[in-house]
């Protein structure tokens, strides 16, 4: 089989292929960045859920302070002083009261001289610029937050430093009324929340989505090569058969063609070939009154009998006829094969045993033809054994068929044979014409049934035959519409 030929038969498929893994290979980088906007959305989200808590936190701080701290230190001093150890203490009392129920890592509030006043990190006390841009916005009453992250560079170009914390800065302002903050700037408020935890816990959970991506795309990717490789040989399988079968109709054809074209000339040998063997046998007669001895008349003739049957086999095989379809019993069929055969069989020395089941039904068929088909097989069975042998032949019936066994002893047919031997012209012997068994097989498949050889276990082949119960033509179902009208 041209490997060219096959290669554009499964072309499609490849291509079907290329884009099935092609798909896969998107789908899962889609998925990833999908994951990495999700991740980011969540981020996003995060942060404005944590500056949002910052803004309560520091809203209910400055009322606190103003209400808690610095009217009364006013009232009863006079000016505010938190280097005054009394006055820090009243102060840290107000701040870590308010913020205890909250999650708040550092509280710090500077002067209007961007100088830190108070902290949770008594270090930081006292020191001066250290708001930056944070701070210069708070004290024109600007609320502001900022991301500060530590980590190696991996880290922060994935997105998830070791370290995040959020500072937001606002303005601590003075209360006009209760419970609403909008007096002039007192000073800015400072908080730090640590977000590493909350980081960590969408980073975990992106890699968990990520590692499922993973698996359920790697058990698809499975799947779709197991998938894919089962098609693969399935098409390929179909693209072999259909060529085989192409090339079996192309060398059907040919045959045909051949047959048809020998079959006429074998037509037009047969007449010559019989004025010939009449003209030798009017030649035998008038030789054996003068030289009784000359065998050359009888050479003719013998020659041109086997000529005779070779054309005879060849017509049968290239345009075989149709069955003339009647009621008959094969154990009767090859009991008049044995009948005809049985002065060969004493000769030789062969023995036939005969296998009948009991109550045989009868089939339609044509009993000439399975007589021809049952004569041929015995004689090569006859013929794999020349010194004699035993030849068994079994017929039985069941599931709506008739099977017909020949079981020989001789060598039995070579394996790399067994599928030649319907081949016309195939032959081992020196006289065959490699077609009686291709005439078997024509005549037991237009009855509707099968032929198969095979090789004993032990010594020699044994040769299956099936034929239906009944075979219906339309020429039975006209003879029997007829004889019911007649009737």
């Amino acid at each position: 089989m041209d490997p060219k030929i096959l290669e554009e038969k499964i072309k499609p498929f490849r291509l079907v292929k290329y884009f099935a893994f092609s798909g896969l290979i998107v789908i899962f980088l889609v998925t990833l960045i999908l994951t990495l906007l999700n991740t980011h959305w969540v981020k996003s989200m995060q942060r404005k859920k944590s500056e949002d808590y910052a803004h309560v936190m520091i809203e209910n701080l400055n009322h606190q302070v103003f209400l808690q701290f610095i009217i009364p230190v006013v009232m009863m001093t006079g000016k505010i002083q938190l280097s005054n150890q009394e006055q820090f203490e009243r102060m840290d009392k107000v701040v870590r009261s308010t913020m205890h129920s909250f999650k708040v890592e550092t509280v710090n509030i500077y002067s209007m001289d961007n100088k830190i006043s108070y902290s949770f990190d008594l270090t930081m006390i006292g020191r001066k610029n250290y708001g930056g841009t944070g701070y210069q916005q708070a004290r024109m009453a600007k609320w502001n937050s900022k991301l500060a992250q530590r980590g190696n560079f991996l880290q922060i170009l994935l997105g998830f430093p070791k370290e995040v914390r959020l500072i937001t800065f606002a303005p601590l302002r003075q209360e006009s009324k209760v419970g609403k903050i909008s007096g002039r700037v007192l000073g800015v408020v400072e908080i730090v929340q640590d977000l590493s935890e909350d980081y960590k816990t969408i980073f975990n959970i992106q890699i968990l989505v990520i590692i499922t991506c993973t698996v359920l795309m790697g058990a698809l990717f499975v799947v779709l090569v197991f998938v894919v490789k089962r098609g693969e040989g399935i098409i390929q399988k179909r693209a072999m058969e259909r060529l085989r079968l192409k090339e079996r109709l192309a060398h059907a054809e040919r045959l045909s063609s051949m047959g048809e074209m020998a079959a006429g000339i074998s037509h037009e040998i047969r007449n010559p070939l019989g004025i010939i063997r009449s003209s030798a046998e009017l030649l035998k007669k008038k030789v054996a009154k003068v030289d009784p001895a000359n065998t050359i008349p009888d050479i003719i003739v013998e020659e041109a009998s086997r000529l005779n049957r070779i054309i005879t086999d060849f017509i049968n095989y290239a345009k075989p006829r149709n069955p003339n379809f009647a009621g008959c019993r094969v154990e009767e069929v090859i009991d008049k094969n044995i009948t005809f055969l049985e002065a060969q069989i004493n000769k030789q020395g062969y023995v036939i045993k005969k296998n009948y089941q009991n109550s045989l039904p009868e089939i339609m068929a044509d009993s000439t033809m399975l007589y021809q088909s049952f004569l041929n097989i015995l004689i090569n069975s006859m013929q794999a054994m020349p010194d004699g042998g035993r030849i068994l032949i079994e017929v039985s019936t069941g599931d709506h068929l008739v099977t017909v066994h020949f079981d020989d002893e001789g060598q039995g047919i070579p394996p790399k044979n067994l599928e030649k031997i319907w081949d016309p012209f195939f032959t081992t012997k020196e006289m065959g014409t490699g077609l009686g068994l291709g005439i078997v097989k024509n005549i037991i498949e237009s009855h509707g049934g099968s032929i198969q050889i095979v090789n004993r276990p032990v010594l020699g082949a044994r040769v299956t035959i099936e034929l239906p119960l009944k075979q219906k033509t339309d020429d039975t179902e006209d003879v029997s519409a007829t004889t019911a009208d007649s009737n």
